[in-house]
C-alpha cells in the first residue's frame, strides 16, 4: 500500500509515478514572477507524463499549505481534463469550462474566484511552497464546474490511479525603503 497525498492508494508496482514538470521552472526552485499575483498573475505551463493505463480524467489542485491558516491556501482547482491531454498550457481563462486549447472545467479557489491565482504570500512570511498536484483517475467525475477543493476529493475518492508533484516556491520580500514613495526635498 502505497499513500498518496490524500489517502491511502492501492499502487499497481508495473506503474511509474505519474511525472509532473514545467517548462517555466524546475521542481524546488522558484516560480517566475509572471506567475504570481506581483505581475501578471497568469497560470504556468505544466505538463504531465507516465499517464497510467485506464485514465478516465484527470484533475489538479494547486495549494499553499503555507499560509498562515488551517488549511492550505487553494491557488486553482482543475478538472474533467481529457484523458488524452498531457499539458496544460500557459495562461488559461478564468472561466468554469474550457474548450479551448484543453477541455477542462475550473472550480473555485481560496480567494473565492475561477481558475488560477497565483502566488501571494503575505510580506516578509519567508518562502511558500506551492504544490501543484496531478491526480489520474479511473472514471469521469461528472462534477460540475465551479467546485471546490474539498468537492473535488470527495469526488475522487476511490478513483485514484496514481498522482504526480511539482513544488514551486515564493516569496515577498519585506518593504524595503525603495518601495515607499520618495518625498521630494524642497531646499530653503
Amino acid at each position: 500500500m502505497q499513500h498518496s497525498l490524500f489517502g491511502p492508494l492501492i499502487a499497481h508496482p508495473t506503474h511509474m509515478e505519474l511525472s509532473l514538470f514545467s517548462p517555466a521552472f524546475d521542481d524546488g526552485q522558484e516560480i517566475p514572477v509572471n506567475f504570481t499575483d506581483e505581475a501578471e498573475d497568469i497560470s504556468p505551463p505544466l505538463e504531465w507524463s507516465n499517464v497510467p493505463d485506464g485514465t478516465r480524467e484527470f484533475a489538479m489542485i494547486c495549494e499553499d499549505p503555507d499560509a498562515p491558516q488551517s488549511e492550505p491556501f487553494v491557488h486553482w482547482v482543475v478538472y474533467n481534463i481529457s484523458p488524452t491531454t498531457t499539458q496544460l498550457p500557459e495562461g488559461l481563462l478564468p472561466v468554469e469550462r474550457l474548450d479551448a486549447p484543453i477541455r477542462a472545467d475550473q472550480g473555485i479557489n481560496s480567494f473565492g474566484k475561477l481558475g488560477y491565482n497565483g502566488p501571494m504570500p503575505p510580506r516578509g512570511h519567508g518562502v511558500h511552497r506551492y504544490l501543484f498536484k496531478i491526480y489520474a483517475l479511473d472514471t469521469e467525475l461528472g462534477l460540475a464546474p465551479g467546485a471546490s477543493k474539498s468537492a473535488l476529493l470527495k469526488a475522487m475518492e476511490g478513483h485514484l490511479l496514481n498522482e504526480g508533484l511539482l513544488i514551486g516556491v515564493f516569496e515577498r520580500k519585506a518593504h524595503s525603503s525603495q518601495d515607499e514613495p520618495r518625498k521630494r526635498v524642497i531646499a530653503a
